[in-house]
């Protein structure tokens, strides 16, 4: 019958034999043979929210700007026109949630808000058997923070509950395209007949390296619930979820803010071009050589340009010095560069303090012999704007990528290794100041750790110098005591308790 029905028209002879034509007599049947637990739940969502969205037009629009404002938690947010990827998460809370005057919810029961109350008084004896059940779960389920622990894009995921615990298999075609391992999504969990899937999902993906704000949230409410002698549980979720929805707000925001780049000393990445009128190049050259910090004046000599006397006339200088603020295992710390062509001296430098210190250090050495002509400052929002990369010259970056030598890749790898495995000492901010070998002795600096780790995983997946030239995580691993492969920590004791919301 589902062949016949998907090769079938409508208007064809029914394949049964009986006379009729197939849609008044077999396609109904056929159809009803591909109905699944999904698409009776989408269906039944889709006219649900429809219905009480015609509902709150009617009656309630005046106050959405009120209930945008309270979902935000804050006065006056972000316009809800600029803010459009929102309003998937949103008007869930509207429609289900929100009240202007939400009651005390002190034994951790969920109450209908200002909209669905009126659609229940309106419509609640005519809903169907899928209707009510979807609409009970919207109204009664906690939202909560999952990770992704397994992903099938298009079909579904395993998630679990970071601040209860406890996985659930979750039936979810659109998220589960936008989410993958270790990633956390917040929303609301919807179990159903045949089905579990998200009533609520929010659109933003939080990786890994935010778990620590939310794993900080979990240690909150349990202490919160310390003086009962039981597990955190969905009830409590229900009870605390302003404070949890402030938590997805906090990292919504901050994820949203654009990046801020810093050199290696912590400073503000704003590429500065010094230009000096010298007297010399050969004087500029005997002043300046010391800078390139660990090159002897015999080795710059090698590739500087020379004229027939053996007089400088131009030459180009690494501005280095010993170490690294931030890299320990750094030898040195390039700073900048000098180029000098004839009089022209040009130093460049990627930020305002390193631009301050090499006009001091010229003006130091050659005192009256260099004159400043100009200092260019560009932000990196305003290279990309003016000199962004041709074809050709992303296929030269490339080739110059592949040209390197079996040598220098196993240098640049064998440094890229020390760097990282050097970050097992380091005091990391995420853990409080610990260091990753202190934080793994607990379970939840054990699990911001991994996290850390899975993060610092995607970060290398796009080498810089080709795809076998990245560090080993799992040295790191071994380091300190971990599973070569992803272990994501329990949350919780044991399966999420959930509430009885038996009808």
């Amino acid at each position: 019958m589902e062949t016949a029905h998907a090769k079938v028209g409508r208007n064809d002879p029914c394949p049964c034999g009986g006379g009729r034509k197939y849609k008044h007599c077999c396609l109904k049947a056929a159809a009803a043979l591909e109905e699944t637990p999904w698409k009776l739940q989408q269906r039944a969502h889709d006219r649900l929210t429809t219905d009480m969205l015609k509902l709150a037009r009617r009656q309630f629009e005046e106050e959405l700007v009120l209930a945008w404002a309270d979902f935000n938690q804050i006065p006056l947010p972000k316009p809800m026109d600029d803010d459009g990827m929102e309003a998937q998460i949103f008007f869930p809370y509207f429609l289900f949630d929100w009240d202007p005057e939400p009651p005390v919810r002190r034994r951790g029961v969920k109450r209908p808000g200002v909209v669905a109350t009126a659609y229940l008084e309106r419509m609640g004896d005519r809903l169907d058997e899928w209707e009510a059940a979807v609409l009970h779960e919207a109204l009664t389920q906690p939202l909560s923070f999952y990770e992704v622990v397994q992903c099938q894009p298009g079909h579904g995921m395993l998630v679990r509950d970071v601040l209860i615990g406890g996985e659930t298999e979750v039936e979810e075609h659109k998220g589960s395209q936008m989410l993958r391992p270790g990633d956390i999504a917040y929303g609301q969990l919807s179990r159903l007949p045949g089905l579990n899937t998200f009533s609520r999902l929010a659109p933003l993906p939080i990786p890994p390296r935010k778990k620590a704000e939310i794993v900080e949230l979990r240690t909150m409410l349990r202490r919160k619930i310390s003086r009962r002698t039981r597990s955190l549980g969905a009830a409590d979720l229900v009870r605390y979820e302003e404070e949890i929805r402030e938590v997805y707000l906090d990292i919504r925001d901050t994820l949203r803010m654009p990046p801020v780049l810093q050199n290696t000393d912590g400073d503000p990445l704003v590429f500065h071009t010094v230009t000096y009128r010298v007297g010399s190049a050969q004087v500029a050259f005997d002043a300046l050589a010391p800078l390139a910090w660990g090159i002897t004046k015999e080795e710059l000599l090698e590739t500087a340009d020379v004229d027939k006397d053996g007089v400088v006339t131009g030459f180009e200088i690494e501005w280095a010095k010993a170490g690294n603020k931030k890299f320990k295992t750094w030898d040195n710390t390039i700073l900048g560069r000098l180029k000098i062509s004839g009089r022209s001296l040009v130093a460049t430098v990627n930020s305002k303090q390193r631009a301050a210190k090499i006009r001091e250090e010229i003006e130091r050495r050659l005192g009256i012999l260099a004159v400043h002509q100009s200092t260019v400052a560009e932000t990196p929002e305003d290279l990309l704007k003016d000199r962004k990369l041709t074809k050709e010259r992303r296929k030269a970056a490339e080739e110059r990528e592949l040209d390197l030598s079996p040598e220098l890749r196993a240098e640049v790898q064998a440094q890229m290794q020390r760097q990282v495995e050097s970050w097992v000492h380091e005091e990391i901010p995420a853990l409080g100041g610990r260091t990753p070998l202190e934080a793994v002795r607990d379970p939840d600096g054990r699990e911001i750790v991994e996290s850390l780790l899975l993060d610092m995983e995607r970060g290398f997946t796009r080498a810089t110098y080709g795809a076998d030239v990245r560090p080993h995580i799992g040295a790191l691993r071994r380091l300190l005591g971990m599973g070569q492969h992803l272990e994501l920590a329990a949350a919780g004791d044991g399966a999420a308790a959930v509430p009885d919301v038996s009808r």
